[in-house]
């Protein structure tokens, strides 16, 4: 028998401008709960937690909470004036947490409480109030993209304090690698309705398939419009899984030949190559060494970056990562060795701090300077239809930016950077407040972008989606170059800690993935599998073909929901199967050719 919820809502009503928000939302979290809570910007997500925090009133419906439970949220965007110190913040409340108890976390998390709240960066004000949040043992947790912000050691902690946390927990999140490890169910808020399913966020997007395609074989009684509109949801989530997918046999094409240029023999050519193949490099570093007094940041650090290569910053806070970036874009000059940038380098840099964002300005103004039309790289464009591009409503060209959320804020101008003709492209935390969705778009932007990208981000499943090459950081200012995304970093650093027989450091150099086999030497098994997956594929087709024929049917979930769940599962299982079957595939051509 399942646990009696420990908090709930039922006929959940929030008015927001000339209209509701969302209507008749029902809601239950129970004692273990592991809630992913997903929509898109703009859907309302941050109100909802606040709704179900207490915070905000509703305008109808009833919430109930279990007596004695303590609910505590962790904001995405957290007040620090009238606090002198990040302590002051921390202890305050009514609910305040105990002192020691904030302290052993904030010693966890590597963050001096005794810091000004006022001078304190991002990352040390995120600290702060996780210290508060996690100190004050709470029943039910509410985090609203807790991960903004913390760098990779502070984000593995988070996930492992998560992880044997006994309490329930909803999460709002872009961070795709930290909710399929912590998630167990999904709340879906979607067009002003909420949806749960008890699976995880690894199974989120097979499930919102389903339930796209279901509309749209529903809209097939309905009028022209609404089938139309379901017609888009339809083909535009799938149309986008299939883009995703050349798009990441691409990267590792890409990767594979970064990789053969990163070894010593690659290099050496490089050096001997024509004169053609040398204006390809817009940023050439030799030997660069700096540091901030007795400091190393970079040392002895060499890359010739190329056209379309795709670099991905990562380390902790404070390991280098901004100097290095700044040093690769000419901002600040090495203490020794030599940064050379292309003549024709043009870069648009797009930082964190969303400077452009003023509250009383139109989109329209951001976007276009007030005009009906804007100059897309040279090709004229008009706003409503560049809007629906960026997944914006053409409607919202006259909407204050102080009306946007954080996530539709970061969106807009992401879509006024790209408009601007560049070759390089410098994200700086790109991700931070973006949905699912925005963050698939932003992938594929970068993808088909035509010049050369720098990352700096904490976010590993963008990383690994986008990237040709790693610079990894420890904070000791040598910086591991890897071809290939976060996953291979990390590959790198556990390796250097696998016992070995030399106990002499490594040296810096590249880790490529490991070199393919010449064409003609796969092993027995590679041959077979070679030769038998084209078929096996093809088997796996015909299968998902035959649930979908099964799922057709508009009246099986209310029917027979046992079986239509069995049935989404099954499909999503043999989806999963096809995609590892393709990418083996994949791989074992590209041996066969050499």
């Amino acid at each position: 028998m399942a646990a009696a919820p420990i908090l709930s809502w039922e006929g959940l009503g929030l008015i927001q401008g000339n209209g509701w928000l969302f209507s008749d939302l029902d809601v239950n979290i129970g004692p273990r709960d592991r809630l992913a809570l997903i929509g898109r910007n703009g859907a309302g997500k941050t109100t909802l937690l606040k709704l179900i925090g207490g915070k905000v009133e509703a305008d109808k419906g009833t919430r109930s909470v279990q007596p004695g439970t303590r609910i505590i949220t962790l904001e995405q965007d957290p007040f620090f004036t009238g606090y002198d110190t990040l302590m002051d913040f921390a202890l305050s409340g009514k609910d305040a947490p105990p002192r020691h108890e904030v302290e052993a976390i904030a010693g966890q998390l590597g963050i001096d409480l005794s810091r000004k709240a006022d001078s304190a960066s991002g990352g040390e004000r995120r600290r702060a109030a996780l210290a508060r949040a996690l100190a004050s043992e709470p029943d039910l947790l509410l985090l609203d993209e807790p991960t903004n912000h913390l760098d990779l050691a502070a984000i593995d902690w988070l996930e492992d304090w998560l992880m044997r946390y006994k309490g329930a927990f909803v999460v709002i999140s872009h961070d795709r690698t930290f909710l399929d490890r912590l998630t167990k169910a999904t709340l879906w808020l979607d067009r002003g309705t909420i949806r749960r399913k008890d699976i995880g966020f690894g199974g989120y997007e097979a499930w919102m398939e389903t339930v796209y395609a279901e509309e749209a074989r529903a809209a097939d009684k309905l009028d022209a419009k609404l089938k139309i509109e379901a017609h888009w949801l339809e083909r535009g989530v799938t149309a986008r899984r299939k883009r995703n997918q050349g798009r990441l046999e691409k990267l590792w094409e890409m990767r594979a030949q970064r990789a053969a240029m990163l070894t010593p023999q690659g290099t050496a050519k490089l050096a001997l190559s024509s004169d053609d193949a040398k204006s390809k490099a817009v940023i050439v570093a030799d030997h660069v060494n700096k540091s901030f007094g007795e400091r190393p940041i970079v040392k002895d650090f060499t890359l010739r970056i190329t056209r379309k290569d795709r670099i991905g910053v990562v380390g902790s806070n404070g390991a280098g990562k901004t100097t290095l970036l700044k040093l690769l874009t000419g901002e600040l000059e090495p203490d020794s060795g030599t940064i050379t940038l292309a003549k024709t380098l043009q870069g648009v840099f797009i930082d964190q701090q969303r400077s452009l964002m003023a509250p009383e300005k139109r989109v329209r103004d951001v976007l276009a300077d007030g005009s009906d039309w804007i100059d897309v790289r040279g090709v004229r464009k008009h706003i409503h239809g560049y809007l629906k591009d960026f997944l914006f409503d053409p409607g919202l060209v006259e909407a204050r930016i102080g009306t946007l959320s954080g996530g539709e804020r970061s969106r807009l101008l992401l879509a006024r950077e790209f408009a601007r003709f560049s070759n390089l492209l410098v994200l700086d935390e790109p991700t931070n407040d973006l949905d699912l969705e925005t963050l698939d778009l932003l992938q594929e932007v970068i993808s088909d972008y035509d010049g050369t990208v720098l990352i700096v981000s904490h976010d590993r499943d963008f990383l690994d989606r986008t990237v040709t090459i790693t610079l990894g950081m420890d904070g000791s200012g040598r910086v591991d170059i890897v071809a290939g995304g976060y996953a291979d970093w990390e590959k790198l650093r556990k390796s250097r800690k696998a016992p070995g027989p030399s106990k002499s450091a490594p040296k810096q150099e590249a880790s490529p993935p490991p070199p393919p086999a010449k064409k003609g030497k796969l092993t027995y098994k590679d041959q077979r599998d070679y030769e038998i997956l084209p078929a096996r594929i093809e088997e796996l087709d015909a299968a998902i073909a035959r649930g979908e024929t099964e799922l057709a049917d508009p009246d099986l979930y209310t029917r027979d929901p046992k079986k239509f769940d069995t049935l989404m599962q099954a499909i999503a299982k043999t989806r999963a199967e096809k995609e590892a079957a393709e990418e083996r595939w994949l791989e074992l051509a590209e041996l066969v050719e050499g």
